[in-house]
């Protein structure tokens, strides 16, 4: 099946084109051209489709209370409805049953041919306890071999990611984790600025939530924060919400980091269970007053970053797209539109508003 879409205003995450028609057959972007654009059919901007790479639940079912296949087929249906096509299902700090329960659940999820899920991200519980932000610290705690190995060894193909201290953790853990496939993310870390700078130097690409739950900037101690603003490849996530981080201090770590910078939802839902028992306090969540996640989709990222931070709409798109694919480095995920690549695409209206979306 051959479908045409006439579009206004093109984006193909690296370049803008007016006026074109975008091929799609077989899931797959064919021609990108001028020839056939019909102006009374034409979508005002076709974009490429989104990714978020940290997201906890959707539809009153966090999947830590809940790890099952169904909960991550609710958090794909969440994700579509705010334009992303690839997303990473995450649970905060657990215990191994949870963790092993959870990646079950992607397992189930992935091998019935769910679409969209790039696999677990497990966010603690390998975390610095004075850098816990909303986690347990009753469950926080430094890993063994034994422990990493037997996880990897149940999610083989189906982790993401690992979000970690690396002070806390034997270098060898690190490498265990990254030689099996696994991103390693530093995050809720008090590592110092020289400590971070090491970690980046050696091998972790990337950082969790840019602020929250790090060793802060300070004109005596730059902290990971300032590791992260001075090194020239560590990439970090940033919640866009204007709750995790102030828009003004957004619009300075985007100058100073520049395409190093993307954006995660963080988003959680409401949920009454467990240890993590997050409640809608006006447009953020929280647990027992502390900040525990956000209500984002990630077109809505896009839309803070354009009206409220004054990012430019093509690197705003970039952020929740682009550069999230570079993170996760997989020759199917690119982030763009392109010929011969997979048809993710995005339709907004000139609001920026969710039109439709085309996934493969």
């Amino acid at each position: 099946m051959v479908q045409y879409f006439s579009a206004q205003e093109l984006f193909t995450g690296k370049h803008w084109f007016s006026e074109v028609v975008v091929e799609v057959a077989n899931g797959k972007v064919g021609k990108i051209q001028k020839e056939g654009y019909v102006a009374k059919n034409a979508y005002p901007l076709i974009v490429p489709a989104l990714i978020d790479l940290q997201i906890y639940g959707a539809d009153e079912k966090l999947l830590s209370i809940y790890p099952e296949a169904n909960t991550i087929k609710k958090i794909y249906e969440y994700c579509l409805q705010g334009g992303t096509a690839y997303f990473m299902p995450t649970i905060a700090s657990e215990s191994n049953e949870i963790i092993l329960q959870s990646i079950e659940a992607v397992k189930q999820y992935m091998d019935a041919g769910g679409k969209g899920c790039l696999g677990l991200h497990i966010e603690g519980p390998w975390i610095n306890v004075n850098k816990k932000g909303a986690h347990n610290e009753s469950i926080i705690h430094a890993p063994t071999i034994t422990e990493v190995q037997k996880i990897i060894d149940a999610g083989k193909g189906y982790i993401g990611m690992v979000t970690l201290a690396p002070e806390i953790c034997d270098e060898k853990i690190i490498h265990l984790l990254q030689e099996n496939g696994i991103i390693v993310s530093a995050g809720h870390t008090n590592a110092s600025f020289e400590q971070a700078m090491q970690y980046f130097d050696n091998g972790i690409s990337v950082a969790t939530h840019l602020f929250n739950a790090m060793s802060p900037f300070a004109h005596r101690a730059p902290g990971v924060v300032g590791a992260l603003y001075t090194h020239k490849r560590a990439m970090c996530s940033l919640v866009a919400d204007g709750h995790h981080v102030d828009y003004s201090a957004i619009k300075i770590a985007k100058q100073l980091m520049g395409e190093r910078l993307f954006c995660i939802t963080d988003a959680v839902t409401t949920t009454t269970q467990g240890q993590y028992q997050h409640q809608l306090v006006g447009t953020k969540y929280e647990n027992a007053g502390t900040l525990s996640g956000s209500s984002l989709t990630q077109l809505k990222s896009v839309n803070n970053l354009v009206n409220e931070v004054g990012i430019d709409l093509g690197e705003a798109l970039k952020m929740c797209s682009l550069y999230p694919a570079k993170v996760m480095n997989r020759e199917a995920i690119k982030g763009t539109i392109e010929t011969d690549a997979p048809a993710n695409l995005l339709f907004l209206s000139a609001d920026l508003k969710l039109l439709k979306i085309i996934t493969t």
